[in-house]
């Protein structure tokens, strides 16, 4: 397939089959379509639709997030999990107000100074804010890639997947982005580049959800680790419970792990305070003597 007509499959079934009406999709201003890419990182589409409603109804500004306390903004962001991303956006918000005086900046080099914002979200908050051309990759666009353009790098899995629905992985995992960048970038749609992740991101979530997933033929592919019993498990629980208490002591924090079955691992003295150590430096936690608290000044 030639990248012209590649080009063509993808912006009609998108115009037919798109999800136009995703909330992120009907705004071009710069802080809501950060708040939607730090948003989606690792939680699904449905998840994020009602909770970025709700987050923007709360925080319209960066200067309403970054004037708010954290206790607040981890209260409105419960349910998303991954806290560490409400934090890292409040401080984007921070900084725009100190930094670029309440504007939002249009460089990528510059968004990328944002904390939390690395190469991928700066290059999409570029693209679907400014509708600038700039090239990158994630999860749903390497799917569509390695689907059109590197099927037939190891024939007895499409071989497979046409006879069988079973995704178990067939093939080795060696396609790497540095070698489906260059098709990224020869295929890019510089007339309306917002138009075209947009399709691209939705052709790999939709189009092709019915076969075996693509990017396990990736490099980086990754299974999402199980999240009960884990120590991310461990961090937003006692993140829960400070949000509903204004301070606790380890001991008291011992006792809550114990009414959890899945906080069983994390009871004993060094492991909790491991992680009230790690919660502390990120900037989630202060102390004061025996008692840890939330953070609540910005």
């Amino acid at each position: 397939m030639n990248i012209q007509t590649f080009q063509k499959a993808i912006l009609d079934w998108f115009r037919k089959n798109g999800r136009h009406d995703l909330p992120w999709r009907q705004t071009t201003n710069p802080y809501r379509i950060l708040v939607s890419e730090i948003m989606l990182q690792q939680t699904q589409v449905d998840r994020v639709r009602l909770k970025y409603k709700e987050f923007l109804k709360h925080f319209a500004t960066p200067k309403k997030l970054a004037a708010a306390s954290l206790a607040e903004v981890l209260a409105v962001w419960k349910g998303l999990g991954y806290n560490r991303r409400a934090l890292y956006l409040k401080r984007a918000a921070e900084m725009i107000m100190r930094d670029f005086a309440g504007r939002f900046p249009r460089e990528v080099s510059e968004i990328e100074k944002l904390p939390g914002v690395g190469p991928y979200t700066a290059r999409a908050v570029a693209v679907f804010a400014f509708n600038q051309p700039h090239v990158f990759i994630e999860t749903n666009i390497r799917r569509v890639f390695i689907h059109f353009f590197f099927s037939l790098r190891h024939p007895e899995r499409s071989e497979r997947s046409r006879l069988s629905r079973d995704s178990s992985p067939v093939a080795r995992n060696d396609i790497s982005d540095k070698e489906l960048m260059p098709y990224v970038e020869k295929a890019l749609y510089a007339e309306n580049p917002r138009l075209w992740y947009s399709a691209l991101m939705d052709y790999g979530a939709l189009a092709l959800s019915a076969i075996p997933n693509p990017n396990r033929q990736s490099r980086h592919y990754t299974k999402q680790s199980r999240f009960q019993g884990s120590r991310r498990y461990a961090r937003a629980k006692i993140l829960d419970f400070l949000l509903k208490h204004s301070h606790a002591s380890l001991p008291l924090l011992q006792e809550f792990f114990q009414t959890d079955i899945h906080l069983d691992a994390y009871i004993e003295k060094p492991v909790l305070l491991s992680i009230l150590t790690d919660l502390y430096k990120e900037g989630f936690l202060t102390k004061k003597k025996s008692f840890w608290s939330l953070v609540t000044k910005p």
